[in-house]
């Protein structure tokens, strides 16, 4: 897959060396020279950008790529106004970087896909939900197991968990199912709620937009995820 990053501090530069050591491409930008040349043979790409300077933006290659991460923390004015550059610019799927109640309302009056809390949320654990299909949230256990929670995938709705056999096939554990809803926030967007469901039973119907609460190793994961 294919990834830009707009800022390079601990946070996007910790997630794009994560993401360039498991084999994506990532174009690293930033507006400080120091960093674009401290990150240049750890990333794919880095290139001395000011993401707020709609013309140099607009000549990235967004149709090529599959995720944009808005990583600038230390001036939230220039993440707003990235953000919602790369919006206005249709990029496929947009995360941005919130650091506290008010700025995560503004970017989801935006309208981005995900909001990040890197204060809260460690580069590695985002690493993982941006590189397995579907998968919404991780814990990671030890070194070779994991928990994570992934969206139903299509061809999965409408059949029982028994039915799957997650246990014998894939070599996985369901532990839960989460539904997923949406009710109005602030500024008439919406916004998602989960439920927990409970302990998941092999008579429960898996509906679009549910969630699956799952623990195995990391490559039993991979495995399911990427099929």
């Amino acid at each position: 897959m294919k990834y830009i990053i707009v800022g390079l501090g601990n946070f996007g530069s910790s997630l794009g060396e994560k993401l360039t050591a498991l084999g994506h491409e990532v174009i690293g930008i930033d507006n400080s020279m120091t960093k674009v040349d401290l990150y240049k043979e750890k990333l794919s790409h880095t290139i001395r950008i000011d993401a707020m300077d709609e013309i140099t933006v607009s000549g990235l290659p967004l149709r090529d790529t599959d995720v944009v991460v808005i990583a600038i923390g230390e001036n939230q004015g220039a993440n707003i106004m990235a953000t919602a550059l790369f919006k206005n610019l249709q990029a496929k799927r947009l995360i941005s970087r919130a650091i506290n109640p008010l700025h995560q309302r503004v970017l989801e009056a935006i309208g981005v896909d995900e909001i990040v809390h890197p204060e809260e949320e460690t580069a590695e654990r985002w690493a993982k939900k941006l590189c397995m299909t579907n998968v919404v949230d991780s814990f990671e256990l030890s070194e070779d197991f994991s928990i994570v929670e992934v969206k139903v995938p299509e061809e999965l709705v409408g059949k029982r968990i028994g039915e799957i056999e997650f246990r014998n096939k894939f070599n996985l554990l369901v532990l839960t199912t989460i539904k997923r809803t949406e009710v109005k926030a602030l500024l008439g967007k919406k916004r998602q709620e989960d439920t927990v469901q409970g302990v998941a039973g092999p008579n429960v119907l898996l509906e679009e937009g549910d969630i699956v609460v799952i623990f195995g190793a990391k490559r039993d994961l991979r495995r399911f995820t990427n099929e």
